[in-house]
């Protein structure tokens, strides 16, 4: 620790105990009724003048500035909305307070009590009539004109970014409405809201790789799951029609600027539609969304500014691939060919692929799917990499399956999905096979949902967004871990 810090340290800590000497125990408050958010003082006050207000405020926060003027004093109090400044006068709050006052430290939480009023250099302030420290800091705050900007220990520490950083404060607020917004979106919609095993006896639904572990009571592995997605069609074979679940997903996977191993996601599925119903609602959601969020089609993204203005453009994979590249995917017959072509355009790491699907979706991955940046739906997906996706109507060799891009990433996926069991099932042996041969993402074989199959699912769109992304575009977050509260760290070195 250096030595001005471990200094602080001690004299915050002295400030505690001349706190308890004085008969100030900040720790004995157990709760403190505000009037007002530092918002709604200013808010409510905008037009005050200079003359203090008839109405007493009481309000809480922390500590994050001091300032005294020789028997008056000014300190900023901070709470989640932002700042108010407070004004302690010694004839105003007496000897006793005023004593207080000055031992207070930078990031002690201080509740308030007083008039408003506007001081000379413009400032709505509130001038304090009585205080309570409601907790002491004891440990100094990041030095006040660099913040807190070290990203590891922003991450690692992630109360004293949020301390800190009002734009890191404000972006975890948006994200929490983002969720809120499309919740109740989805519930006028008359969707209803499940909760689904996120301990499975066997993971599906996508095609990753999954953590595992074991129960010991039941000596069982269970696996962390990949997606909720055979669950909540086993919700729709039960008759309840329209399902959608927030939750974490967990993929055993690299971590870089948009993966990340425990993410959530929106999973919905709605019978008797199919995937271009889906995308109907997988548009009119996310825009409505991004228009609640941030007000506007035009939406700052680093580099870009990505244009939310309906309709969203839609393109086969196909299409997409030929537009940029002058493949035709459609015209090759084999394997090898696919991956002879795929060399030829400077594909990466597609040696070891063994199925025509997976080649062309790798070509797209890498050569197309970068450029998409405004918002674009590529529909109509190889049947390989597509197990549970119903078959496109008149394209045996595909499927009826739609990712939305934004910004180079996938934002949502979603099938009209596969409700014959047999055909089911006949591609869940060929994913073994695959799994057998080494695919460690290839999909296994799930008995219980083909039984489920055999009872009926009637037609069924389904769709999976990825919410961390999003809140990514819409608040203009570098990386991912900055819209995670509390992300993965290796190990802090001793």
């Amino acid at each position: 620790m250096p030595e001005q810090e471990s200094d602080l340290k001690a004299q915050m800590r002295k400030n505690l105990e001349t706190m308890k000497s004085m008969g100030f125990d900040p720790y004995e408050t157990y709760s403190f009724e505000r009037t007002h958010t530092s918002a709604g003082v200013r808010k409510e006050f905008a037009d005050i003048g200079q003359d203090k207000s008839d109405k007493v405020v009481s309000v809480a926060g922390r500590v994050m500035a001091k300032r005294i003027h020789g028997k008056a004093g000014f300190a900023d109090l901070v709470d989640r909305d932002g700042k108010v400044q407070l004004y302690f006068k010694l004839n105003d709050i007496g000897k006793d307070l005023w004593e207080l006052f000055l031992v207070m430290d930078r990031g002690d939480v201080v509740g308030v009590g007083g008039n408003v009023f506007r001081t000379k250099m413009g400032e709505i302030t509130v001038a304090v009539a009585e205080f309570k420290v409601l907790s002491k800091a004891l440990t100094p705050l990041p030095e006040k004109f660099h913040g807190l900007q070290d990203v590891q220990m922003r991450y690692r520490q992630r109360y004293l970014d949020l301390m800190m950083n009002e734009d890191v404060r404000d972006r975890f607020i948006k994200r929490g409405r983002l969720v809120a917004f499309m919740r109740n979106w989805l519930n006028e919609k008359e969707f209803i809201e499940i909760e689904t095993p996120i301990l499975q006896p066997l993971y599906g639904g996508a095609l990753a790789r999954p953590f595992i572990t074991h129960h010991n009571y039941l000596d069982i592995d269970l696996y962390l799951r990949i997606a909720p997605e055979l669950y909540h069609k086993r919700c729709i074979v039960g008759n309840l029609e329209r399902v959608y679940e927030f939750g974490k997903n967990f993929r055993n996977e690299d971590i870089d600027a948009q993966h990340y191993p425990e993410y959530t996601s929106l999973e919905l599925y709605q019978a008797y539609v199919d995937y271009f119903a889906i995308m109907d609602l997988t548009e009119s959601i996310m825009y409505d969304t991004a228009m609640h969020i941030t007000g506007t089609e035009k939406i700052p993204y680093g580099d870009h500014v990505l244009n939310f203005a309906k309709p969203w453009p839609r393109i086969t994979m196909t299409e997409a691939i030929r537009k940029h590249t002058g493949l035709d995917v459609s015209t090759l017959k084999t394997v090898d060919d696919a991956r002879d072509a795929a060399v030829q355009l400077g594909v990466r790491d597609i040696e070891d692929c063994q199925d025509m699907g997976k080649v062309i979706s790798v070509i797209f991955d890498q050569k197309i799917q970068p450029s998409l940046i405004d918002p674009v739906f590529i529909i109509d997906h190889p049947v390989g990499v597509s197990p549970l996706a119903k078959k496109k109507r008149g394209a045996p060799d595909l499927v009826e399956r739609f990712e939305l891009f934004i910004n180079g990433w996938e934002l949502a996926n979603a099938f009209s999905e596969l409700n014959d069991p047999v055909e089911q099932e006949r591609r869940f042996r060929e994913q073994d096979r695959l799994k057998q041969e080494g695919d460690e993402e290839a999909h296994p074989i799930d008995s219980d949902y083909v039984r489920a199959l055999e009872y009926g699912l009637p037609p069924t769109g389904g769709l999976g967004i990825g919410i961390d992304r999003f809140a990514m575009i819409l608040t203009n977050a570098p990386s991912i871990k900055e819209v995670i509260l509390f992300p993965h760290m290796k190990p802090e070195s001793v």
